[in-house]
């Protein structure tokens, strides 16, 4: 069995939804021919010219940080991302990002830390934004004519609710009015008070389809001005966003959760820093994958005793040391976002088996490679 890039690229897309990009973000296929058959996967946080020389010829490298992210006006072989571009492209491999859509997904990058840390999550930290992209109609009409309008409305495209169409839902009662000078009512005489059995009639449309379905309805109601309600529906508390919440098995202090976090995370020059009460009983915990401190005010506001991401500056951090008792664990952006790379290489594997080959890349791409933890005495004497 041979797999095409393009059905690799049809379960990125359905894991990793493009729509939940940011707006400044640049994610999809970089470089490749979708009509082309795969020889292998290469997962890597980083498109970098080491990581890029152990993908095979003829293979895809899925990367989460994209490599063409501001404004490119040249690819040329002799800047640093064209020749990368170049040797992709001259040896048939193909290069893929998911980067913030990744980050937003469920599961997604922070659901991959989480997990890493032992946390079992909960929910999201910044639920992804809703739309209203359905309504609801309540139609009120005599119940001899509660068929007619239906079926016009269906045929507008209303009443759909998953893999179910021509749902409806109704309920007799009384209906009340009075006909002005000038009506022409349907039922009932100019200046006289008319009480009528209608049938409360209620069916979900897609709010795209407000326009045709109202002309539907107005077409087959017997009334001159039919009596009708149209809410726009809250849609249910999304699953994607940034960040997680999640619980640990028991308690445990904050000296021992910050040593589980260095753990369970690759080691990097960076290493595991934290803020708070080292005794501070951690059971609660927030995560983001990467950079973390947009979102501190969405975590001082939840019920968790730490935060565990990356990136985070002094100022943002004092600031919130000053205001909330919440700890701060920092890591490498590299590392908080790795454990992404073993979930998207498993989603491939699951997907196509033995019928392609996916790995991921160890070479850690992380930037900062020196460090130097010292300390100096009294007398300014360092060691």
């Amino acid at each position: 069995m041979s797999v095409r890039l393009a059905e690799v690229i049809e379960v990125l897309d359905e894991a990793y939804p493009p729509r939940l990009a940011e707006a400044w973000d640049s994610v999809g296929l970089v470089c490749g021919d979708p009509t082309e058959v795969l020889d292998s996967v290469t997962v890597a946080i980083d498109a970098t010219p080491e990581v890029v020389d152990q993908v095979p010829d003829g293979g895809l490298l899925l990367a989460h940080h994209p490599l063409l992210l501001r404004g490119v006006d040249t690819v040329a072989a002799n800047t640093a991302k064209g020749a990368l571009v170049h040797s992709l492209i001259r040896t048939g491999r193909a290069l893929f990002t998911a980067h913030t859509n990744a980050d937003s997904a469920s599961p997604g990058v922070s659901d991959a830390l989480a997990a890493a840390l032992g946390l079992t999550v909960e929910a999201v930290l910044d639920p992804a934004p809703s739309s209203a992209e359905y309504d609801k109609w309540v139609i009120y009409v005599p119940p001899e004519n509660a068929d007619a309008v239906r079926a016009a409305i269906f045929d507008a495209g209303a009443g759909h609710i998953g893999d179910y169409s021509h749902c409806s839902w109704s309920v007799s009662g009384t209906g009340q009015f009075l006909p002005q000078e000038g009506a022409s009512p349907a039922i009932g005489s100019v200046g006289s008070v008319e009480r009528v059995t209608e049938d409360r009639v209620e069916v979900v449309a897609p709010a795209r389809a407000r326009a045709r379905v109202l002309a539907a309805m107005r077409a087959a109601h017997p009334y001159e001005e039919p009596a009708f309600d149209i809410f726009a529906l809250v849609a249910p508390p999304a699953d994607t966003g940034l960040g997680r919440i999640g619980s640990l098995p028991e308690p445990e202090p904050l000296h021992a959760f910050v040593s589980r976090v260095g753990a369970a995370l690759p080691e990097t020059s960076w290493g595991v820093r934290a803020a708070g009460d080292p005794e501070l009983s951690v059971s609660r915990v927030a995560v983001c994958g990467g950079a973390g401190d947009s979102l501190l005010s969405a975590v001082a506001a939840v019920d968790v005793q730490a935060y565990v991401t990356s990136d985070l500056r002094h100022h943002p951090a004092d600031e919130h040391g000053r205001a909330s008792p919440v700890a701060l664990i920092d890591v490498a952006h590299w590392a908080s976002e790795f454990p992404w790379c073993e979930q998207a290489a498993g989603l491939l594997r699951s997907r196509f088996g033995d019928a392609l080959p996916v790995r991921v890349c160890s070479i850690r791409t992380d930037p900062w490679n020196l460090a130097c933890h010292s300390r100096k005495t009294d007398s300014g004497d360092q060691r």
